[in-house]
């Protein structure tokens, strides 16, 4: 497996472990409309500071398991592939920031409209990931 398909599916895998529970919280437990809501600023914060942890562990051990393949540069194939992951993932991203700046203002309020957007950033960079995934196997097969 490229290391680049590996460090695609760390960022897939730990987006999955920390940000469905908390949207799944979210959305079992919704947060009043009040802004700022400290309870759940820190849950979020929490959550993404899991993330963070989780990514820099796993990419100190992916380095040690291949340190000659991480240092490599990007070579043709892997720019394109990660241009291409870019694209249907900002087209992912543009659709969900119109969503929840030019109509959820009218309809919704506080954090239903913070935690769309949290939810369209990460469902971006899932699909930036699984396209990343994706394009390797392809080439694999």
């Amino acid at each position: 497996m490229p290391y680049r398909e590996k460090v695609a599916w760390l960022s897939l895998l730990s987006m999955l472990a920390v940000f469905i529970p908390y949207f799944t919280w979210s959305s079992m437990h919704p947060p009043g409309p009040e802004i700022p809501n400290l309870k759940q600023m820190a849950l979020y914060a929490v959550t993404s500071l899991s993330w963070a942890a989780i990514l820099g562990i796993g990419h100190l051990l992916l380095r040690r398991s291949a340190p000659g393949e991480a240092t490599l540069p990007m070579d043709e194939r892997d720019t394109a592939i990660a241009h291409k992951a870019r694209g249907y993932a900002y087209g992912v991203l543009i659709t969900g920031m119109i969503v929840v700046g030019g109509f959820m203002p009218f309809t919704n309020a506080g954090w239903e409209i913070a935690n769309t957007a949290f939810f369209m950033i990460v469902l971006a960079e899932a699909v930036f990931s699984t396209s990343i995934i994706r394009a390797y196997r392809r080439q694999q097969a």
